[in-house]
């Protein structure tokens, strides 16, 4: 059974008239009349009484056509659905943000899609750079925003730049090294320290402070950053943030330098996978934005 088919048995369900319903149709009657005969000889009998002025269902056609005519409006819903799709008035997006991003950052790229592209149906989810990697690769997700510093390059993925943003020392106002304006690594040894648990720093900076014999305890451990300052302000331990993210009243945030830790955060989606038209919008308006007072960089890489 086709779709063709099916819209042709309906025609003549309600003309009750072959040759208007191929009219309605668009369709020569020898078409419709061959369709017709291929979906009775399908259905095991006939589904009209053809008797010239008086054509009308047999039993068989009855039974049969509120099942048709369900299917005939199924495969309208699907096909308007998949214009709206296609047209951005109803599409949905699946975007993962790194959950060691401040949130305020994105309410102007939220708010933009909601204002210019009303009909993307935007579903967040927040998680660790390693697994919001993985679930853009596996196609868990259409687009997703983190930083991973050295993380090898992976050639299945395409990268954005967006912003980039210095990590710092988070410490208490009453802490020793709370009056400098910056903090030297070596300065840290000894420090206890409270562990992001979704840090995506964790492996990479601890082999940097090793290197240079700097040694810093962990005390607790935290999954949230906002935890992470309130226990920096109780002077329970310093913590390494992102210094957009390092707002605290109670807390101190000093530039590490010698060396200095920075995390470009990006845009990342699977190179060559096909996209729905939502994905260019949101990556439009990414670029249109200015992240921290600054127009992205992958926008500025290409003006260049």
């Amino acid at each position: 059974m086709e779709m063709h088919q099916v819209r042709y048995f309906l025609a003549v369900a309600e003309q009750l008239n072959f040759t208007r319903a191929a009219e309605c149709c668009n369709v020569a009657q020898s078409s419709l009349t061959r369709a017709i005969k291929l979906l009775e000889a399908e259905f095991g009998g006939p589904l009209f009484h053809r008797e010239r002025q008086n054509t009308h269902l047999t039993e068989l056609g009855n039974m049969v056509h509120p099942h048709l005519k369900n299917i005939d409006n199924a495969a309208l819903s699907t096909k308007m659905l998949a214009q709206e799709y296609g047209k951005l008035k109803r599409t949905p997006l699946r975007l993962g943000i790194m959950s060691t991003v401040a949130p305020d950052e994105f309410i102007d790229l939220i708010g933009a899609i909601r204002t210019r592209h009303p009909g993307i149906e935007l579903h967040l989810g927040d998680s660790d750079a390693k697994s919001l990697r993985s679930r853009v690769i596996e196609g868990q997700l259409e687009l997703a925003i983190y930083a991973l510093p050295g993380g090898e390059p992976d050639e299945r993925t395409h990268v954005l730049p967006l912003f980039r943003e210095r990590m710092v020392m988070a410490v208490h106002t009453g802490h020793r090294l709370a009056n400098q304006t910056a903090v030297r690594v070596k300065e840290m040894d000894g420090e206890n320290y409270i562990h992001r648990n979704n840090c995506e720093f964790a492996g990479y900076a601890d082999g940097i402070l090793a290197e240079r014999g700097v040694t810093c305890t962990p005390k607790y451990w935290s999954d949230r950053d906002d935890w992470t300052l309130s226990m920096v302000a109780a002077g329970l331990g310093f913590g390494f943030l992102p210094a957009n993210s390092a707002k605290h009243p109670g807390v101190v945030a000093l530039p590490i330098i010698e060396p200095e830790f920075w995390r470009v955060v990006s845009l990342v989606s699977v190179r060559g996978r096909p996209h729905s038209p939502a994905v260019g919008a949101l990556v439009q308006e990414a670029l249109r934005k200015e992240w921290f007072g600054q127009r992205a960089i992958g926008t500025r890489a290409r003006a260049e």
